[in-house]
């Protein structure tokens, strides 16, 4: 079944609608550092981004990130993993976290709701946006200093004026954050329903071993020059400067290969209030996929 992430996970962490699905790595932490999650997960990681290109700032007033202090920054629900991420670029240039105050709301459509209930600690600024307003709207009225979101807002998109990137080269800004940390963040692992891996416990190591073939397979084709993979041009030279920059296994799968990223990202999860206590990396994840097979 093919849905947008947003409904995928509201209707497996609210309704447990599917047996194996792609998951929000904040929200499978959070549920997991609560005992409650009905799933387990599999070291695949469906998605990866670079986050230097979620905060959209108002150009006017926010110059550097130091400028972002104390101001409003609106987030489609606190808990999206992409905040996370983006939250830790914050605090890594400067910014306490605890001076800001984050306004929650749909992005382009007014009402949106955390999809999972949320205890934060009292020293975190949370506050819901208008019932009757989305938070593109906000900035672009200049009600928000800045907006933190997986998704662009419609009004920088539209190309609104003072309305742009924190972050002018964020490709650069991302470049020079891979050669500090080694860090390709994580947004979205596999998951499988809880009960059915304890009833097929060879299931979650077949899942690795079937997904990282299938991956193999489409980074050989995308790889191959002979004719398009996707509708982009230049793909051949952004290949050759992603492999020399992170190896030729730029999208690993696997506990080991990704235990620094997770490790900081559960981290980070912790320090901003959503885990009960630090996770591991292992608690992520189905003990038989922990290790592989090697010949």
């Amino acid at each position: 079944m093919l849905m947008e992430p947003e409904e995928i996970f509201f209707q497996a962490f609210r309704h447990e609608a599917f047996d194996i699905c792609e998951l929000s790595l904040s929200s499978f932490s959070l549920r997991t550092s609560r005992g409650d999650n009905p799933y387990i997960g599999v070291p695949v990681f469906t998605s990866r981004a670079f986050r230097h290109t979620a905060i959209t700032v108002r150009t006017d007033r926010i110059k550097t990130p130091a400028d972002l202090k104390g101001k409003r920054i609106g987030v489609p629900e606190y808990q999206l993993t992409a905040c996370i991420w983006a939250r830790a670029i914050l605090e890594q240039n400067g910014v306490d976290l605890s001076s800001v105050t984050w306004v929650r709301g749909g992005l382009e459509e007014a009402g949106r709701t955390e999809k999972i209930a949320l205890s934060l600690p009292p020293g975190i600024r949370l506050e819901d946006a208008p019932s009757d307003t989305s938070l593109s709207d906000m900035l672009e009225r200049g009600e928000l200093d800045g907006i933190v979101s997986p998704r662009i807002p419609s009004c920088q998109i539209r190309g609104v004026a003072n309305i742009g990137w924190l972050f002018a080269d964020p490709t650069a800004a991302a470049v020079d954050y891979y050669k500090k940390t080694q860090i390709f963040p994580i947004m979205h692992l596999l998951g499988i329903k809880r009960g059915l891996a304890e009833a097929n416990p060879w299931l979650p190591a077949a899942l690795l071993k079937a997904f990282t073939k299938a991956k193999k397979s489409a980074l050989a084709k995308l790889a191959d020059t002979s004719a398009a993979k996707i509708t982009m041009p230049f793909v051949e030279d952004q290949l050759m400067l992603v492999t020399s920059l992170m190896g030729p296994d730029y999208w690993s799968y696997g506990l080991e290969p990704n235990r620094h990223v997770l490790d900081t990202f559960l981290e980070h999860h912790h320090s901003q209030g959503l885990s009960n206590g630090k996770l591991r990396a292992e608690d992520l994840f189905h003990p038989s996929t922990w290790e592989t097979s090697k010949i």
